[in-house]
């Protein structure tokens, strides 16, 4: 029993990578290599590094189109999908959270002393 299950997991395993190279090699030709969050560009040497986001996030919804994907840096990736588990269980992010946002401006009274310096 445990041979066949190791066996399923396995099968499973490499239908799901397959999947992925399909609409990965897509995407990367349909997008330039950015960000679509940061705007970090990336080279043939640190391309591994940039994934492709599904917008619905059903990763069997890919159309030809690419429609449902954006290009994500492995960081801005894991925060979009964070940012999802957050809605799902009800947490408000940070940022959204005017509470702790930061109130102080050091630009506040630039042109006062740009003026006094003349």
């Amino acid at each position: 029993m445990n041979d066949l299950n190791n066996e399923i997991v396995a099968k499973a395993r490499l239908q799901r990578e397959k999947r992925e190279q399909g609409y990965r090699e897509k995407a990367l030709k349909m997008y330039p290599h950015i960000c679509g969050r940061c705007s970090r560009e990336f080279s043939r040497e640190n391309l591994h590094e940039l994934t492709v986001h599904h917008r619905d996030h059903n990763h069997d919804n890919n159309p030809d189109d690419g429609s449902n994907w954006e290009l994500l840096c492995l960081y801005c990736h894991d925060n979009e999908h964070q940012r999802q588990l957050e809605a799902q269980n009800g947490n408000s992010s940070v940022s959204e959270d005017k509470s702790t946002s930061a109130t102080f401006n050091p630009f506040a009274d630039l042109k006062g002393m740009m003026d006094k310096d003349k």
